[in-house]
C-alpha cells in the first residue's frame, strides 16, 4: 500500500482490505509506504493542515487493520523533485522489494504528481490494484478533509461514522494549573497539535491506562472560565483517583456533548460539571463498536473494575 491514510478512514479501509487479500492469497505480508510531513503541509508549510492522525495512532491503527508494519519516508525536496519513475525504482522496486502494490484511486507521486496507477503498471514490473471511491451509504466520498470539517464544527458522530472508528489521540499527560482537582474533578491533561481539528467543547470518552479502559468525561479548548488560555485537553476518569503524570494515554472521543462555556463563577461551573458527567455516563453505557476495527482497537468500552 501506498500513501497518506490520514486517520485509516473507511475509504482507507478497503485499500488496507483489498491489500490484505492480496496478501493472504500469496501468503505474504502487509506494509503501508507513506510520508512524513503530509506533501500538503510541506508544499504549504504556513498553512493550517493538521493531521487526523498522528504517527503514534497510524501506527496503532495499522496494527489493528492487520498491517505488518509502515514505512516512513521523509517527504522533502529531493523527494518531491524525483520522477514518478524514479520513485518506482529507488523506492517500490530496490527499497520495498514489493510483489504487488495495493492504491486508492487518485493516488498520484513523482515530481508534479505526474506519477498514477497506469504509471505503476508501466514501469513497476508488478502487480497493481487500484481500488475505486469509496462512498457512504449517502453518496457522499469519504475523505480525510471531510472528517476534519465534521470534527471542527462538533458533528462527532457523523465523523466517526464516516472513520468506521472512533476518533482516538494519543499524548502524554502532562502537569497543569491542578484547578480541576480544587473544583472536585481531578484531570489527565493532554497537548494537541495547535491546529488539531477537534472542535472545542465537552466530550463523552474512554482512556485507556496501562491497558485497562477507563469512561471518562474531557474538556478540550481554552477555560474561558479562568481566562484564554492554550488549548488544552483534559480527561477526567470516573471511579480513579491515582496519579498520571508522564502516562502514556489514548483517549476516544464518543460523544460531543456541548460548546465550550464561559461561567460567571465556580458554583455554575461545578453544577454543570455534574451535569456533563451523567450525560457522559450515560452515552457510554449503551456505546457500541462501529466497526471490527473498532472493535479491536478496544477503545470502545470500559474494562477496568471501579473500586
Amino acid at each position: 500500500m501506498i500513501g497518506n491514510f490520514d486517520g485509516f478512514h473507511r475509504g482507507h479501509q478497503a485499500v488496507a482490505q483489498a491489500a490484505l487479500e492480496v496478501a493472504e492469497a500469496r501468503d505474504g505480508e502487509v506494509w503501508l509506504l507513506t510520508f512524513d510531513p503530509h506533501p500538503r503541509a510541506f508544499f504549504s508549510p504556513t498553512g493550517t493542515h493538521s493531521a487526523l492522525a498522528s504517527p503514534a495512532v497510524e501506527a496503532r491503527l495499522a496494527e489493528a487493520l492487520g498491517l505488518a508494519g509502515i514505512y516512513t519516508m521523509t517527504f522533502d525536496n529531493a523527494l518531491s523533485s524525483q520522477t514518478p519513475e524514479a520513485f518506482i525504482a529507488d523506492n517500490i522496486v530496490a527499497r520495498m522489494q514489493a510483489d504487488c502494490v495495493v492504491v486508492g484511486h487518485d493516488f498520484r507521486f513523482g515530481q508534479g504528481r505526474a506519477g498514477s496507477a497506469d504509471t505503476l503498471r508501466a514501469h513497476g514490473g508488478f502487480r497493481v490494484v487500484e481500488v475505486d471511491a469509496f462512498t457512504d451509504e449517502g453518496g457522499q466520498t469519504v475523505s480525510s478533509t471531510r472528517i476534519r470539517g465534521l470534527l471542527s464544527r462538533g458533528h462527532l458522530a457523523e465523523a466517526n461514522a464516516i472513520l468506521g472508528h472512533r476518533y482516538f489521540v494519543i499524548g502524554t499527560v502532562e502537569h497543569g494549573e491542578k484547578r480541576g482537582r480544587e473544583l472536585g474533578y481531578p484531570t489527565a491533561n493532554i497537548v494537541l497539535d495547535s491546529r488539531s481539528s477537534l472542535a472545542h467543547g465537552i466530550y463523552a470518552t474512554t482512556i485507556k491506562v496501562d491497558d485497562q479502559v477507563y469512561s471518562s468525561v474531557a474538556s478540550y479548548g481554552r477555560r474561558p472560565t479562568f481566562g484564554d488560555k492554550p488549548p488544552l485537553l483534559e480527561v477526567h476518569l470516573f471511579d480513579f483517583s491515582d496519579d498520571l503524570y508522564g502516562q502514556h494515554v489514548e483517549v476516544a472521543f464518543h460523544a460531543y456533548l456541548r460548546p465550550e462555556k464561559k461561567f460567571d463563577g465556580i458554583e455554575p461551573l461545578i453544577a454543570q460539571m455534574d451535569e456533563d458527567s451523567a450525560e457522559a455516563r450515560a452515552a457510554l453505557a449503551t456505546a457500541q463498536p462501529l466497526s471490527p476495527l473498532d472493535q479491536a482497537l478496544g477503545l470502545v468500552h470500559a474494562t477496568a473494575v471501579p473500586a
